[in-house]
């Protein structure tokens, strides 16, 4: 398995590799225990162990003599567990009978060592998070295939993985890169895996591990940004869908250039949106409610059902936009006349999911 392979056994170069991406990449944020449980839980763990190898002395207390007065009762049981375990070892009491002795070696010293373990508990804590850190990072990279890779995690970026998510896609598909330390903690605070490192250069997008993604986002806050990503995202991985988002048209046809299936600008949408809004409200805020996932009306694309094959669109109880056949998208006008086939697929303005199922 290569989880048990990562722990037992990694090449010097997967070593290095995962150590250097140690230092980049957040994996999603855990829940953690408060340390006030954690001392309490430690505690109570030794106080088990103490408890353990005090019954153990006890039950074979013939075995153990006392330099004292010769015998050993509960009080110098639990004495001799108490220094036997801490090493402390005076000497006062020791084992003379073959069990006893065979008793130390097989169980009190593993014993002792438990509770050696949990006295340093913080630094082997430690030692241990670098350890799952490291599992964790080498684990995620040998499985990543056909993911997403989103960078730029402003505002765009984040209403681009809550759309995703509310589509469907699940968060391990989706990996974060920002040159903003800030946010590459809030997109590990979100449950995302983030890489915090300057998206122009091929070595920070690697270890996003983009050469096998299936998907780019690229939203950064610059347009001239978004040109030099987009080239070194085509050139690291040439099958990728690649979307971009910029500001002005005037730089849609380089970006198209350098690479890019599609490009959203933003000015130009918002314009158009601030016009319909003056022109007809309503419709605006129709228009609105289906870019905004959830809010009322959703516009989402799924495949034909097989009770749909064979019927036109106007036949289906959604509202169907358009279909997707052969991976090519035939609009209202054609779609609507069409019949549906069997591998098609629709896009169709629908309800959220959680309205239909409340009624």
């Amino acid at each position: 398995m290569p989880l048990l392979r990562s722990l037992w056994y990694r090449s010097r170069k997967e070593a290095r590799d995962d150590a250097e991406a140690g230092r980049s990449i957040t994996m999603p944020t855990q829940s953690v225990v408060p340390p006030l449980q954690q001392v309490i839980k430690r505690l109570v763990i030794a106080m088990v162990v103490l408890i353990v190898t005090v019954v153990i002395v006890y039950f074979d207390r013939e075995g153990y003599n006392d330099n004292s007065d010769g015998s050993v009762d509960l009080i110098d049981a639990a004495y001799y567990a108490t220094v036997t375990l801490s090493t402390t070892g005076y000497g006062d009491i020791t084992p003379v009978s073959d069990a006893a002795r065979l008793t130390n070696i097989f169980v009190i010293t593993p014993l002792r060592v438990l509770f050696l373990i949990i006295l340093v508990g913080t630094t082997l804590e430690v030692l241990t998070e670098r350890t799952r850190q490291q599992v964790r990072i080498h684990r995620w990279r040998s499985r990543t295939r056909n993911h997403i890779v989103l960078i730029g995690y402003g505002t765009k970026g984040q209403h681009a993985v809550r759309t995703l998510v509310g589509q469907g896609i699940d968060k391990d598909r989706i990996v974060v890169v920002d040159a903003q330390q800030k946010a590459v903690t809030a997109a590990g605070d979100d449950g995302l895996v983030a890489i915090n490192g300057d998206a122009t250069l091929s070595e920070t997008l690697l270890k996003a591990e983009l050469h096998r993604a299936s998907q780019v986002i690229v939203a950064p806050q610059r347009d001239e940004t978004a040109t030099l990503i987009t080239l070194t995202a085509r050139q690291l991985n040439r099958r990728a869908t690649i979307v971009v988002a910029v500001r002005e048209d005037e730089n849609v046809p380089l970006l198209k250039q350098s690479g890019a299936d599609t490009v959203v600008t933003s000015s130009s949408s918002a314009g158009r949106l601030l016009g319909t809004f003056m022109a007809s409200p309503p419709a605006a805020r129709t228009l609105e409610d289906l870019m905004t996932l959830g809010s009322g009306l959703d516009l989402i694309e799924r495949p034909v059902a097989s009770e749909e094959v064979g019927r036109t669109p106007r036949e289906c109880g959604d509202l169907v936009l358009a279909v997707i056949r052969d991976r090519k998208r035939l609009d209202y006008a054609v779609g609507w006349r069409t019949e549906l086939r069997a591998g098609d697929r629709v896009i169709t303005v629908s309800r959220p999911v959680s309205e239909a199922a409340a009624e």
